[in-house]
């Protein structure tokens, strides 16, 4: 569900959870270089955007999210960590030359960055969800 986040910014690494109320990730711009973008939401911060910090593919196509005018965008994280099924933390590196899909959604002047997530296929997978990780 990528929990924790490590990433290049300005020329340092960052490393934030989404936990953290002030979590922003870094969102690819079209002409190079990044700006940090909040995170999602948590359930008690203010704002109509829904609260979360992840978007399931599944939902997206099926356009749930069309009411925030969805729009995809490329998170250039270096690291991510997962939680699997017995609680254990577990750091994951994004190959150079890939990134994490996230979904940049907006409701006035409100923005929100939002990782998407997938639903693992393998039966022995170790997490029920896991980021979006593409190239190109």
């Amino acid at each position: 569900m990528c929990l924790e986040v490590i990433y290049n910014y300005d020329g340092l690494e960052v490393r934030t959870a989404f936990d953290n109320p002030r979590a922003r990730l870094p969102v690819r711009r079209r002409g190079g270089g990044a700006l940090l973008m909040t995170w999602g939401r948590r359930p008690r911060q203010h704002g109509v955007l829904p609260a979360g910090g992840w978007a399931r593919l599944e939902s997206i196509h099926a356009g749930e999210w069309d009411h925030w005018f969805p729009r995809p965008v490329k998170l250039p994280l270096r690291h991510f960590a997962e939680r699997d099924g017995l609680g254990e933390v577990h750091w994951f590196e994004v190959t150079r030359g890939q990134w994490v899909q996230g979904l940049l959604a907006r409701e006035g002047e409100e923005r929100r960055v939002y990782v998407v997530t997938l639903t693992p296929t393998r039966l022995d997978a170790a997490c029920d969800r896991w980021p979006r990780i593409m190239s190109g």
